[in-house]
């Protein structure tokens, strides 16, 4: 079994080091056996969505997201909407995040409208949220630990879900304790630092839905020894709840 995953602006969204999630990935299909081909499509590549597995957009400040919106006006936006249609897993960080939603306006009043991928909006503000946080994510059946840096507050329409409630920090908005995204298989997120390495369960469960997007009917995923994964996630738990 294969997957086909596709890192996009991976020369321009790397904040924080995202890029080790598709490492994170990669080495557990890789342990188990399985290949994880990574496609980079970097600004004046083609993203062909027909070949994708899943799809991983990192973060960015907000330079390098006017840097690239360019070239993913049109051809590239129109393939990550169908991408995402056909059910297509996407993770999305940050800036990355804001650019699958409708617009971001500028704490002054200035909007860069992003791709309307996914029914929602960001609003910057003077004051960023920063730090460790956690949240819990129902579906994935446990908390998830990162690290915020943002300024931009997003609010969610009634059809897209957040991807958790906020146990400790301000995740989307720092109002109404939501954190991140779900839309049909979509996954956007605050939480650089980088997410899935610290959150493996998580990891796990995006890779899941990757193959049985892929494969009808995939056998669930061995498990593999996470003792120390789980450790280190066990003790933000606990220091983030002694804070929260």
């Amino acid at each position: 079994m294969e997957l086909n995953i596709y890192h996009l602006y991976p020369d321009v969204l790397n904040l924080y080091g995202d890029r080790g999630n598709v490492l994170c990935m990669q080495r557990r299909l890789e342990w188990r056996g399985m290949q994880a081909n990574i496609v980079n499509v970097p600004i004046g590549a083609k993203l062909d969505a027909k070949n994708c597995d899943l799809i991983f957009i990192g973060g960015g400040q907000d330079f390098e997201q006017e840097v690239l919106l360019d070239d993913l006006k049109g051809e590239k936006t129109a393939e990550l909407k169908a991408a995402i249609e056909d059910g297509v897993p996407v993770l999305a960080i940050c800036g990355g995040y804001q650019m699958l939603g409708q617009y971001y306006k500028t704490w002054d009043g200035q909007q860069c409208d992003f791709t309307g991928a996914l029914d929602l909006y960001t609003v910057g503000s003077e004051q960023r949220m920063i730090g460790n946080y956690m949240f819990s994510c129902e579906e994935a059946g446990c908390n998830i630990v990162g690290f915020e840096n943002h300024s931009g507050k997003t609010y969610l329409s009634e059809q897209v879900a957040p991807l958790g409630m906020m146990l400790s920090g301000n995740g989307n908005n720092g109002e109404d304790k939501t954190e991140g995204a779900r839309y049909k298989n979509v996954f956007g997120t605050y939480s650089h630092g980088s997410l899935l390495p610290k959150n493996p369960v998580l990891c796990d469960f995006i890779l899941q839905t990757a193959l049985n997007h892929r494969y009808d009917g995939a056998e669930p995923l061995a498990p593999l020894d996470d003792t120390l994964e789980l450790n280190a996630h066990r003790y933000m738990q606990e220091r983030l709840s002694h804070n929260g």
